[in-house]
């Protein structure tokens, strides 16, 4: 397969949620998806954005995509055959997601400034999102490398890296200077193309159960 040039949007579903291209219309959405649970104020997570900032962390992201450097996706939660989710409630924005970083002529990219409802943490939408967004990197735009980047002390999203199978490449120590003023040792991990079937069989064992 010839390697992309550029990634275009494009609709994944499947296992309960929908992946939509970000659009305006999820802003409302989003705002209260950073309300819930207060995610906007874990710490160690600067690229949630409090509700008032939703609408221009979108607009900022809906450029990126329009200059081809970062695909982004609004996170849904599908309603079931009698029209409410898991919850009961209607179809709802969960959250955000990204591809980022991209080095298409490598065939590599990052999945990043993910964030989620705290509402569903533990729920199973994490897995499910994460087995959409490899599916379509290494089953569709045929990818050899997909990277993550966890702060250091955010023991949780690093477990959630790890229990997808990632691997943990290194630590590149006093990577960033965050908002606050602290130092950010960032932690990579990456998932490659040769381990993606057996990882790929263990996501969907894992949602099926």
């Amino acid at each position: 397969m010839a390697e992309p040039t550029r990634l275009e949007p494009v609709t994944l579903t499947g296992h309960g949620i929908r992946l939509e291209p970000l659009a305006e219309s999820h802003v409302p959405g989003l705002r209260e998806v950073v309300a819930d649970g207060d995610i906007h104020r874990l710490p160690f997570a600067p690229h949630v954005p409090a509700p008032e900032k939703v609408a221009d962390s979108v607009a900022r992201l809906r450029a990126d995509v329009a200059a081809g450097t970062r695909l982004a996706w609004a996170v849904v939660l599908e309603a079931n055959e009698n029209g409410a989710d898991e919850q009961g409630a209607d179809e709802r924005v969960v959250g955000l997601t990204t591809f980022m970083n991209l080095a298409l002529a490598d065939r590599g990219l990052e999945i990043g400034n993910t964030y989620l409802a705290g509402s569903v943490h533990r729920t199973g939408v994490n897995t499910a999102m994460k087995r959409l967004l490899l599916g379509h990197a290494f089953d569709t735009l045929d990818l050899l490398r997909v990277e993550f980047r966890v702060h250091h002390l955010n023991l949780a999203s690093r477990r959630a890296v790890e229990s997808v199978g990632a691997q943990q490449d290194g630590i590149l120590r006093a990577h960033r200077i965050l908002p606050d003023g602290s130092i950010r040792h960032t932690v990579v991990y990456s998932i490659l193309a040769l381990e993606w079937p057996g990882i790929r069989v263990m996501l969907d064992a894992r949602l099926a159960g």
